[in-house]
């Protein structure tokens, strides 16, 4: 079994064509697909996941768009992206905020196992939850590369996605494409 790990952030409805879609996030679409169909090892998809009461809560205050409510239609991966998880059953992580500490505990669980090649990552948004993990990983796992592809990521802006991209290469993250 190849020991390298495709993370793909928050490919769901609301971030592609809801309440928070961007014209960038539907473009990388076919990018995020392809990776998917074509990687050469384990794929590990994440979940935005919000409660009712979501504008309460601190999130809320500062991002004040119901998004990703658990089990709504804007909550669901993308529909070629749902097909494959169907098909294929890839591990998701359920996120509650930003980053999941629980991927990052896990994987470097696997890793003290037996060693991980690489985690490349993709998905929305660059700004926030791709550039919380990549920085969760890169904590929990310094000596593993981690690989963002530009071209399978978006911001919430174009110059938001540039510069968390320019955050990561400062912190020894890979940035491809």
């Amino acid at each position: 079994m190849t020991r390298k790990y495709l993370i793909v952030v928050d490919m769901q409805e609301d971030f592609v064509y809801g309440t928070l879609g961007t014209p960038e996030a539907r473009n990388i679409v076919p990018v995020v697909v392809n990776m998917v169909k074509e990687f050469d090892g384990n794929v590990i998809l994440t979940r935005d996941s919000h409660q009712s009461d979501y504008l309460e809560t601190q999130e809320g205050k500062f991002l004040p768009v119901k998004h990703c409510i658990s089990c709504s239609d804007g909550w669901n991966f993308i529909e070629p992206l749902e097909a494959m998880q169907m098909k294929s059953h890839f591990p998701i992580y359920v996120k509650e905020t930003f980053g999941s500490v629980n991927l990052a505990v896990d994987l470097r669980a696997e890793h003290i196992k037996q060693e991980i090649e690489s985690i490349e990552m993709i998905g929305v948004c660059t700004d926030i939850c791709v550039i919380s993990n990549a920085l969760l990983l890169k904590a929990y796992l310094p000596e593993v590369p981690i690989i963002v592809h530009a071209n399978g990521c978006a911001g919430v802006t174009p110059k938001k996605h540039e510069a968390a991209l320019e955050v990561m290469r400062s912190c020894q993250i890979i940035v491809k494409g």
